[in-house]
């Protein structure tokens, strides 16, 4: 059997009312024929969404079939004990030209119950903003069941959600049960178990093409909603350069941020995981000792588990995401 390698994969572009341009201005994709892109998904294992490899001798497969192949090796023992069917992880670039719609997603347990697969806790890294652009992350004050459910009646949500103005590399952890939105003149990356459930709560009063509003899932969004409020909205972390930095730490994955602008070298021996490289700015050489692709803003080199050594090279200063499972 030929070795695993760092893989490439070629992104699916989702076309959404409120998608825009950036994916294609700022990250350079062609996502044509669509008119605008609000998502570009660069690794999923979603069923009916599989991103495919387009480097190596394992070009054409999808991530899950190799995960049924190479097994352990691809993702790692732990991470193949809970998912053997179905890569855990999604990346997407996201351009938010208006509003999400006000949405939840499940946890696990919650999920489970219901048949639809996993949960889903995600993480924002913002690339760009427009001067004054906000999203909205949890509730702006004490909340539980009847107070939600007042305001909600009344069409009068808006006046308890949290806005948080955002700015490039602001980062926002939202786990599963966490009401939340983008707000428009948002670039940013969004790292996330792999699920494509979302209850949708509010969607401003807007129609699509066709005049037609889009479904709400308020009854199933409401076991969804942890009414609890955080200690903080925002991730906040150091900002070094040639270092790993710690940003996210949970069950679901683990992610730290490589600001480097020499070659840095990653060693994964104590690390029972795959590892995705999402490059947020700049371009590098990934370089495994036999294998050597260059990662540019937008992309993802997914290196399996069965690699311990990986050298980058940058061009200049370039910064990455670093995503694997650690518990």
């Amino acid at each position: 059997m030929k070795h695993l390698y760092p893989l490439k994969f070629k992104p699916l572009f989702k076309d959404k009312i409120w998608g825009g341009q950036r994916i294609r201005s700022v990250l350079s994709f062609d996502f044509s024929p669509l008119s605008n892109c609000g998502e570009a998904w660069v690794l999923s294992g979603v069923p009916g969404s599989e991103t495919k490899i387009i480097n190596g001798f394992l070009k054409g497969n999808t991530v899950n079939e190799l995960l049924e192949v190479f097994m352990e090796d691809l993702v790692g023992e732990k991470a193949f004990e809970k998912s053997n069917t179905e890569f855990p992880i999604l990346i997407k670039f996201i351009d938010s030209n208006d509003y999400l719609s006000v949405q939840v997603h499940p946890d696990d347990e919650l999920a489970a119950k219901r048949k639809i697969g996993n949960g889903k806790t995600e993480m924002w890294y913002i690339l760009e903003a427009e001067k004054n652009a906000e999203l909205i992350n949890g509730f702006n004050r004490k909340m539980d069941k009847k107070t939600y459910l007042d305001f909600l009646e009344k069409k009068q949500l808006k006046e308890i959600l949290n806005f948080e103005n955002v700015t490039q590399g602001d980062v926002f952890f939202i786990p599963s049960g966490r009401v939340h939105a983008l707000g428009p003149g948002i670039l940013l990356a969004e790292i996330q178990q792999t699920s494509d459930t979302t209850y949708r709560i509010y969607d401003w009063d807007r129609l699509d093409d066709h005049g037609h509003s889009r479904e709400l899932h308020t009854e199933l969004a409401l076991d969804a909603i942890d009414f609890l409020q955080p200690d903080s909205f925002r991730t906040n972390y150091p900002r070094i350069i040639n270092k790993s930095v710690n940003i996210v730490n949970s069950a679901s994955f683990t992610t730290n941020l490589l600001s480097f602008d020499q070659v840095f070298r990653r060693n994964y021996e104590g690390v029972d995981s795959f590892v995705i490289l999402v490059c947020v700015e700049g371009s590098a050489l990934v370089d495994d000792g036999f294998a050597k692709e260059i990662l540019k803003a937008g992309e993802v080199i997914l290196i399996p588990a069965i690699l311990d050594n990986i050298n980058l090279k940058p061009d200049r200063e370039c910064k990455i995401l670093e995503v694997y499972i650690s518990e």
